[in-house]
């Protein structure tokens, strides 16, 4: 598997920081088996993230890369992938830095349906910063800050996701590495924002949601499921005996913000801007 992987693969004395049994290193193997498969030439993927244990896994692929600040991956990935449009986008961070700190550009990125994949390593803890709650944390759970159990309801991004129509929504888990590979791969050919948010446990700070508590707590979506249906897909995002994994929702019919800004395919640099005349047109296209 590893000679298959070379093209991504960093040198074995690569330093990882991620400590063993971690749910990181398992993310990282499906995502670059999944740019192997799909035979992306490096030199046409960036990857992007904030800050974060799993905002460092872009650090260990080789590939060009754009580490930014705290919860600010998203608007970086859009001004990349409207520079040059030639390019594979794909953000990968974490629970806290995508649906925390960075929850308003999460919004806004689902809002403007750029060409995107947006992989959150959902482990519900802050690892970083030693243990926290994170927006996924599940209630009553006790952390060194929360002493006495988190008193909030969790953040649920794909029923967040959904409600504002994001036309690619699925959820993986890191324990099952050939669906969360699949899965993402499927996320990257989508033409639109792609979310996947994937279970990985941080085996050090959340002794709760272990990788065991994440094979008894998840399920596979029901065989009938159809992907097209929003509402179902919502009613399975919001099912409390366990959480599905699969694809739950695909819409293929929303125009991208590349496509609604007029952008051309050549990169931004090379365009000259827009007449009004023009402008005016595109703008009749859509009432």
């Amino acid at each position: 598997m590893d000679s298959q992987l070379e093209p991504f693969a960093m040198p074995s004395d690569t330093d990882v920081a991620w400590c063993p049994g971690c749910g990181n290193h398992m993310v990282l193997k499906a995502v670059r088996g999944a740019f192997e498969e799909l035979k992306i030439e490096p030199e046409n993927l960036v990857m992007v993230s904030g800050i974060g244990q799993a905002a460092k896994a872009p650090q260990y692929l080789k590939v060009n890369m754009f580490n930014g600040l705290h919860g600010r991956a998203l608007p970086a990935a859009l001004g990349i992938r409207l520079a040059n449009r030639s390019l594979t986008v794909v953000v990968e961070s974490g629970d806290g830095d995508l649906y925390g700190e960075g929850g308003n550009h999460f919004l806004h990125a689902i809002r403007r349906n750029f060409d995107v994949t947006i992989i959150a390593h959902d482990n519900m803890i802050y690892g970083l910063t030693k243990g926290q709650a994170s927006p996924t944390s599940q209630r009553c759970m006790k952390t060194p800050v929360q002493i006495g159990g988190v008193i909030l309801e969790p953040f649920n991004p794909l029923a967040v996701a959904l409600s504002l129509d994001a036309p690619f929504v699925a959820r993986a888990f890191a324990g099952n590495i050939d669906q969360t590979r699949s899965i993402i791969m499927e996320a990257i050919r989508f033409k639109g924002c792609a979310v996947v948010d994937v279970f990985q446990p941080c085996v050090v700070f959340n002794k709760t949601n272990t990788w065991q508590w994440f094979r008894e707590n998840t399920c596979e979506l029901p065989e009938d499921h159809d992907p097209s249906d929003r509402l179902k897909a919502m009613s399975q995002a919001f099912r409390s005996d366990k959480f599905p994994l699969g694809i739950f929702y695909r819409n293929e019919n929303r125009k991208t913000y590349e496509e609604l800004a007029g952008i051309g395919e050549s990169p931004l640099f090379r365009q000259m801007p827009a007449s009004d005349e023009a402008f005016s047109a595109m703008l009749e296209t859509f009432r």
